[in-house]
């Protein structure tokens, strides 16, 4: 986990929030406090590198998805891609996208928001670079920077849901955190 206290309060916020401003039909399935994850909950089990699909639109209005490596740091997605990728383009000129994390039926975490570069090559300065950064080296090694130009993006979300048929078995299935 890197979410401070407060940030996982904002992501339960969010989640709340997000969650109760949903279609009736969404909340049916999802049913709030019974299949939803809690913030802390949401930490918990979506650690590492994470499979996304992410949406984007073309610049005539066409939807497209592929699969990011995604990562949850300080309750956001940070995910990462070649600058000459046909979705750098769309995130370039539309930041507005939709992730979706899923691991068959056991859990969905669905969120919309807009990216924006947090490498300093390819935007403004973002003071959580580099905290990103050498996380990122840490995860897949300081080699894979040498290869490619990769773009990270951190999607700010405006709405997030976590849905999970049976939250507290999810959780009980991921080792707990070494003191």
């Amino acid at each position: 986990m890197f979410e401070t206290s407060a940030e996982i309060s904002r992501l339960q916020e969010l989640l709340d929030t997000s969650v109760n401003r949903s279609t009736s039909h969404l909340r049916a399935i999802v049913t709030p406090g019974e299949r939803t994850l809690t913030a802390e909950q949401l930490v918990r089990v979506a650690t590492g590198m994470c499979t996304l699909a992410l949406a984007t639109v073309t610049r005539t209005g066409e939807p497209r998805v592929s699969g990011v490596d995604g990562h949850l740091l300080h309750g956001r997605w940070v995910l990462g891609t070649d600058p000459s990728a046909a979705k750098a383009r769309h995130l370039q000129d539309r930041p507005a996208v939709s992730v979706a994390y899923l691991r068959g039926e056991e859990l969905g975490v669905f969120t919309h928001g807009h990216a924006r570069p947090l490498n300093p090559q390819h935007g403004p300065e973002d003071p959580r670079w580099p905290e990103t950064l050498e996380y990122l080296r840490g995860h897949y090694g300081p080699e894979a920077f040498v290869w490619t130009d990769v773009i990270f993006y951190l999607i700010e979300p405006t709405w997030m849901v976590a849905y999970s048929p049976d939250p507290a078995a999810i959780v009980q299935m991921v080792p707990s955190p070494t003191p």
